[in-house]
C-alpha cells in the first residue's frame, strides 16, 4: 500500500468530511462482496448519494455563511437517503447484519455531527433581540 501524498497537496478537511470519508472507505469495501445484481443498482445508487453528501460537505466548509446551511440541508437530507438505502440493502440480505451496523454506526455520528454544525450557524444567524 502506498503512503499518502505529502500533505501540502491536500486540503484541511473538517471533522465530518474525514468521518464520511472513513465511512465512505468502509463502504467500498464492502460494495465489491455485494451480489452482482445488487451492486449495480442500490450499490450504485448508494455509492453515488455517498460522493454527493461528501461534496455538499466540503463545499459547505467554504462557502459563506448564508450559504452553508442549504448545503448542509443537502448532506442530511442525502445521509438520510443513505441510511434508507442501506436498510433496504440488509433487508434484500444484500448486507449482513455486522456489515450494516458498521455503516449505520458511523452515519448516525455523522448526522449528529451536521445536525450540530447546522444548529450552531443557525443560532449564529439569529439577532439579539431573538434570543
Amino acid at each position: 500500500m502506498l503512503p499518502p501524498p505529502p500533505t501540502f497537496l491536500q486540503p484541511k478537511l473538517i471533522p465530518v468530511v474525514l468521518k464520511l470519508k472513513d465511512a465512505y472507505g468502509v463502504w467500498q469495501n464492502h460494495l465489491p462482496h455485494f451480489p452482482k445484481a445488487n451492486r449495480f443498482t442500490i450499490g450504485s445508487k448508494i455509492d453515488n448519494v455517498f460522493l454527493a453528501t461528501i461534496e455538499y460537505c466540503f463545499l459547505a466548509s467554504y462557502a459563506n455563511v448564508s450559504e452553508k446551511i442549504p448545503l448542509l440541508d443537502r448532506a442530511i437530507s442525502r445521509v438520510d437517503l443513505i441510511k434508507l438505502l442501506l436498510q433496504l440493502t440488509w433487508e434484500m440480505h444484500a448486507l449482513d447484519n455486522a456489515k450494516y451496523m458498521q455503516l449505520s454506526e458511523r452515519l448516525a455520528e455523522i448526522g449528529r455531527m451536521l445536525g450540530g454544525w447546522k444548529k450552531g450557524l443557525q443560532a449564529k444567524q439569529k439577532l439579539p433581540s431573538e434570543r
